[in-house]
């Protein structure tokens, strides 16, 4: 795990689930990693009928301000898996 510097206080987990919730219904949110790099796989009907790519978008979109700034807590999310259910 590599380490990324950030002022953010809290667990960056838990921001990062809970802001997907925050912007779509999802029967499961799973994150793991750290040292800013994530795994996530979103369990959403909200994914139905998209493309993976605009899954994708939806989720980056919930998380973007988890990633924008130079000490931003998520450095890189290293797998997003979107299955609906």
């Amino acid at each position: 795990m590599s380490h990324h510097p950030t002022n953010f206080q809290g667990s960056v987990i838990d921001a990062i689930r809970e802001a997907i919730l925050a912007k779509m219904p999802a029967d499961d949110v799973q994150v793991s990693g750290g040292g800013g790099h994530y795994t996530i796989v979103v369990v959403s009907s909200e994914f139905a009928g998209k493309t993976m790519v605009a899954q994708q978008r939806l989720v980056y979109g919930a998380i973007a301000h988890l990633m924008a700034g130079d000490m931003a807590p998520v450095h890189a999310v290293d797998s997003l898996r979107t299955i609906v259910p």
